[in-house]
């Protein structure tokens, strides 16, 4: 049947398409979608043929007697193949709801004109139109078993139509709420507690990021220019020992080992120079982008903690926020669907030529 309370079943029997069972919900599928796409032609003709419009058309083709007599032989019918319909469809539903009483197919036994609200509306004469909506139904699950009831074209038509309407719906809401967001931050005396509080809430997540960008970016740094640090500064020691007058004098007094001994505290402040150098640079190019060392940590938490009571400060941290919400209102009003149609037809275009 074309209902949730056979899907169990039908999915049971989708691993044998040969069983007499599959082939009756089948059958009954395909019957129950036909003809309430032939009900629904034939009522959309109908109210279209008792319309004004219907009066002045064929007066202007000059068939006036084709239209009086549909109105006097085949509209009785009409109506009677249509409360036949109705009676149809009631019966149909009950015995279903019968069906689905005896298997339990729902928890509690009232629930199936619920879940089936669509079905029961539908047989209300101004409602008519909800049995599309059942014929719909049938056939995507007929699509899901691997029928081909839909054109490939009309479902990707129907599909970019649905993404227009939901993504216009969406863009006004969001729209919408970035609005009435900057509003009350021009309008708002609070708008200050407000961004002072976004602002707290994310400090620790501002630390953890802070710190990974120090490891990821200065840590690295400073390992490849370890070996150039250190060796600069080692030169620079060594120089200002050479650059000291008084030193240079003292150790000349000392006769003959006097220059070796001035060449020998040179080399030492060299080196003494680089091992400080490099005893300061370890402690930052020690560990990973997701364990930052503890001095790395420390400096972001420091920062994190700064105090925004600042007017530059507050003007900033406004400024990022204004900023963000125009550019996520930019980022919105972009119309994807046209997008998709400008590409389409830049492909059109292109397979002509």
């Amino acid at each position: 049947m074309a209902d949730s309370e056979n899907s169990k079943k039908i999915h049971m029997l989708e691993r044998n398409y040969n069983t007499p069972a599959w082939k009756l919900f089948l059958i009954y599928d395909i019957f129950m979608m036909v003809i309430i796409i032939v009900n629904l032609v034939c009522l959309c003709l109908n109210a279209f043929l008792l319309s004004h419009f219907a009066d002045w058309l064929f007066n202007e083709i000059h068939l006036p007697q084709l239209l009086s007599f549909y109105k006097t032989d085949l509209h009785p019918w009409v109506v009677k193949t249509e409360s036949w319909f109705i009676t149809f469809l009631i019966c149909e539903l009950l015995l279903r709801w019968f069906i689905a009483i005896i298997h339990k197919h729902h928890k509690r036994w009232f629930f199936f004109p619920f879940i089936h609200w669509y079905e029961v509306l539908a047989i209300i004469p101004y409602l008519r139109f909800l049995r599309l909506i059942r014929a719909v139904i049938i056939a995507y699950r007929l699509e899901e078993l691997g029928f081909k009831v839909i054109p490939e074209n009309w479902k990707k038509t129907a599909l970019f139509y649905y993404r227009v309407v939901m993504e216009e719906l969406s863009d006004r809401v969001v729209i919408t709420v970035i609005d009435s967001i900057r509003h009350e931050l021009d309008t708002s005396s609070s708008h200050k507690k407000i961004i002072h509080d976004l602002v707290d809430h994310h400090r620790e997540m501002f630390a953890q990021t802070l710190a990974q960008v120090l490891q990821e970016s200065l840590a690295t740094e400073l390992k490849n220019q370890q070996a150039n640090i250190t060796d600069n500064v080692g030169q620079i020691v060594s120089k200002a020992i050479a650059d000291t007058p008084e030193l240079t004098k003292l150790l000349r007094l000392i006769p003959i080992v006097g220059s070796t001994i001035e060449h020998q505290i040179q080399s030492i402040g060299q080196r003494l120079g680089e091992n400080i150098t490099q005893g300061l640079i370890d402690p930052f190019v020690a560990g990973n982008a997701k364990q930052p060392n503890a001095s790395f940590e420390l400096i972001a938490e420091k920062v994190s903690q700064m105090n925004i009571e600042n007017q530059a400060l507050e003007q900033l941290v406004e400024s990022v926020v204004y900023e963000s919400l125009e550019s996520i209102r930019k980022q919105v009003k972009i119309k994807q669907w046209q997008l998709v149609l400008e590409k389409n037809d830049q492909a059109k275009e292109a397979s002509i030529h």
